[in-house]
């Protein structure tokens, strides 16, 4: 009927689900907001990058070898890389304090990219030892620069889905590597590390170029923002939180599951080299199987219930395994472990960008956060290996054991913090989404002359020649709940 405002489809006293943010048609803003440009950029290249990891990595021990070095003098190569990594974290962190993320990002490609090329012209040893330790040094100033570049540009309602979107580019990466690699090392073992280096030069030239006219160009207001430091981080027990767990995953996940879950099929199980190679294949395929769906969690159930849940997942199957008695139960076991690294892995890194926020730049907070993750996965392999080796009563099922109760235990840390997901209040949406719509709907309504007066006729014989204007803004004030409005 003419004069009368229209019915509304969607009721004004709409309550948003808890823990999602409101939207058109009760669509979770999270949901509708795609991914910034430049992170995609970031996840293109991160994908190169594993790609490229993961066609040295396989045959890193074997060229090592081809020096006429032992096993020990084949795995300090390997180490040397992590430990180049944590003990320059802190450096990387004030340089993306001081000179902004993105040149950060480059710079330590390149270093990575011109090491990677020195490898495969070492003339022994000791220069391969070098080459490779200060492929460290760039690794973790491109890491920690990325993680600095996700935090300030990824809108905090899809912080979960953009982590989760990166590690699955690296994750996939890092599977289609060895492959890759492996097919490469026939025309000889140093054409691996030629072609990782000339796929960083790529992905540094891409990174580059795709954001050399955005913001993040500008070095200026890099050094402006201002810096969140550690004590304040470590003040946040979402912070505190976030480092027992990335602690906990890089020893299991990172550490004991690359460097004794092999050594179990072989030794404990007598499955083989093979199946050695294959339950690495199958803990990744489960972390992949949980990133497709684990970064969107995380942004509408909250962070911690991902990773509390992560954490025990991984650390039930890391003490189920070993009880495991054949290949298929472990190998389901090894599943089952990767499921629960997928599940917690987005949705801690996400937490972290929850405390440092878009707002500041928070390059040795992330350093801090790597750390942990690089000292458990250093720590937790040694210790592992001394319970099995050194314990009179040690075996590869107390190992085990123990790695499961230590991610327990940093389950135990997060059911103790806060929840870092920032949430919108469904008060302040109940007043002022209803609000608008009602009021753009009296204004459309409103351009007829039998609402002229009607309208003249609500407001008791007001002035008949009053005009339009007045008339609207008159009744513009009268509408329901623009005093809450205001207040």
């Amino acid at each position: 009927m003419a004069g009368f405002p229209r019915v509304l489809k969607r009721s004004p006293f709409r309550i948003p689900r808890p823990g999602r943010r409101g939207g058109p048609g009760g669509v979770p803003a999270g949901d509708r907001q795609r991914i910034p440009r430049e992170i995609r950029v970031l996840i293109a290249a991160a994908f190169v990058i594993a790609i490229g990891f993961g066609l040295v990595a396989p045959i890193l021990p074997q060229f090592a070898q081809s020096f006429d070095v032992g096993v020990t003098a084949s795995a300090v190569i390997v180490s040397a890389f992590a430990f180049t990594r944590l003990v320059f974290a802190p450096a990387g962190g004030r340089l993306v304090e001081r000179l902004g993320e993105r040149p950060v990002y480059i710079v330590g490609l390149l270093i990575v990219a011109l090491s990677t090329a020195a490898c495969a012209f070492a003339a022994d040893y000791w220069q391969l030892l070098v080459f490779r330790a200060l492929g460290g040094i760039g690794s973790t100033m491109f890491t920690v620069s990325a993680m600095g570049l996700i935090v300030r540009l990824a809108p905090p309602a899809i912080r979960g889905r953009v982590s989760g979107a990166y590690a699955t580019a690296f994750l996939l990466g890092s599977i289609g590597g060895p492959l890759v690699g492996g097919l490469l090392a026939r025309f000889g073992l140093r054409v691996p590390f030629l072609v990782y280096a000339a796929a960083l030069l790529v992905a540094s030239a891409v990174v580059f170029f795709q954001l050399k006219d955005t913001s993040l160009a500008d070095r200026a207001a890099a050094r402006d923002k201002p810096a969140l430091t550690v004590r304040e981080a470590v003040a946040d027990s979402g912070y505190r939180a976030a480092l027992a767990s990335s602690f906990a995953n890089g020893w299991s996940s990172f550490g004991v599951r690359m460097a004794l879950v092999p050594l179990f099929a072989d030794a404990v199980l007598g499955a083989g080299t093979e199946i050695a190679g294959i339950s690495l294949a199958f803990f990744a395929a489960g972390t992949a199987l949980a990133l497709t769906v684990s970064g969107g969690l995380a942004d509408s159930l909250g962070r911690r219930p991902l990773v509390i849940t992560g954490l025990l997942v991984n650390g039930a199957a890391m003490i189920a395994l070993g009880f495991s008695g054949n290949v298929v139960v472990f190998l389901a076991l090894c599943v089952v472990a990767g499921i629960g690294t997928g599940l917690l892995n987005p949705a801690q890194q996400a937490a972290v960008a929850d405390v440092v926020g878009s707002d500041r730049s928070g390059g040795r907070v992330l350093a801090t956060f790597q750390m942990s993750s690089d000292f458990g996965a250093i720590l937790g392999p040694i210790l592992a290996g001394l319970i099995i080796d050194r314990l009179s009563f040690g075996s590869f099922t107390l190992a085990f054991t123990v790695t499961g109760v230590l991610t327990a235990l940093a389950a135990g840390v997060w059911t103790l913090s806060r929840e870092t997901l920032p949430r919108e209040s469904p008060r302040t949406e109940l007043q002022t989404e209803p609000t608008t719509e009602l009021t753009t709907e009296l204004t459309t309504e409103r351009t007829s002359p039998d609402d002229d007066g009607m309208a003249g006729r609500r407001r008791g014989g007001a002035a008949a020649d009053s005009n339009d204007d007045d008339g609207t803004a008159e009744r513009r004030g009268a509408g329901p709940g623009t005093e809450e409005q205001r207040s």
